[in-house]
């Protein structure tokens, strides 16, 4: 078949990633495309990808934003004209999903954020398959009225840390302490007071700390404040502590074994509950507790080999899912 995967962010680069090699080695062919954004092209680089660059992201307004989109729409339009994807795979991609519901084109779509409702009802409301993990209650779904829900005993990052390695090797002074900045450009995080810089600070104090931000680059003498891309899920691998709001680089970390801890203010997120229930080294707390726990779980490391063996690997489920499309 000719499948079409369309990736928004880093971690859609990452999803795409495994997706792409999976069903190319069953003989589909991948078309990959993404935006300009501040992870996916440097992303895409390190993970040796070479997806087709369509439009850009800019979150400067709701404006701004609805006119990017429109114009990616618009764009796929030129591009798929006269050969058009078979199926469309996305992390809820809106404009992959607007343009393949305007085709015709059977949708599969994955989500692991049911916070996220402007997103939510701009995609799966069009999906022919929705692809959610077993954390997530389908009742937080249905409402949006998928033609299908599917769920698998994992978590999306499962897809690309099943079996992973650290693709670099980073030399900051021990201990590493890794703090990812709050997402305050998303539309579920506008408005919202950002307090990862200020936890960043405090735990200056127990080593080198790290931190990677979303959007600008603060000044700060007592952090190590990266201006460019960096692989996180190498970083977190390395990291004696992962400190964050509750989003992908937390589950990374601790499906890799490093201790990570989400303020629980923002992180009482299904997936994050789900792996913190099955052992991993997932901790949520409150926003004044963190350094005391950060006290405690510094350094320890988990061996979660045998837990990540149990967890599935949803591109398995894609790859059936495609199998299925192809022999109707």
């Amino acid at each position: 078949m000719r499948v079409w995967y369309d990736a928004c962010t880093g971690k859609h680069v990452r999803y795409g990633t495994a997706i792409a090699r999976r069903l190319r080695k069953r003989g589909h062919e991948v078309i990959f495309t993404t935006r300009d954004h501040p992870d996916t092209l440097a992303l895409a680089k390190v993970l040796g990808e070479n997806p087709v660059v369509v439009g850009k992201y800019n979150p400067a307004s709701l404006f701004t934003r609805l006119e990017e989109g429109a114009k990616r729409i618009l764009l796929f339009s030129k591009m798929f004209k006269s050969n058009p994807p078979e199926a469309a795979i996305s992390s809820q991609s809106v404009e992959s999903c607007r343009f393949a519901f305007g085709l015709s084109i059977p949708i599969i779509v994955t989500a692991d954020t049911p916070h996220a409702t402007a997103v939510n009802k701009l995609t799966i409301p069009l999906a022919d398959t929705l692809l959610i993990s077993e954390a997530l209650p389908r009742s937080l779904y249905r409402k949006y009225g998928p033609q299908k829900i599917v769920q698998y005993r994992g978590v999306d990052e499962v897809a690309w840390m099943k079996d992973s390695k650290p693709l670099k090797t980073f030399k900051f002074e021990k201990p590493l302490i890794v703090v990812r900045q709050m997402e305050t450009k998303a539309a579920y995080g506008l408005g919202k007071h950002d307090v990862t810089i200020e936890i960043a600070r405090k735990l200056s104090s127990l080593g080198t700390v790290v931190f990677l931000p979303r959007y600008g680059v603060p000044k700060d003498k007592k952090l190590v404040v990266m201006d460019k891309f960096v692989d996180s899920a190498s970083l977190a691998a390395q990291a004696d502590l992962v400190v964050s709001v509750g989003g992908t680089i937390a589950r990374e970390a601790a499906l890799q074994g490093t201790p990570s801890i989400v303020i629980s203010e923002f992180g009482h997120i299904s997936v994050n509950e789900y792996l913190s229930k099955k052992g991993f080294p997932l901790f949520i707390v409150k926003f004044s507790r963190v350094f005391h726990s950060a006290t405690t779980y510094l350094g320890k490391r988990f061996n979660v080999e045998a837990k990540l063996a149990t967890l599935e690997n949803p591109v398995d489920t894609i790859e059936n899912i495609i199998a299925e499309r192809q022999c109707a």
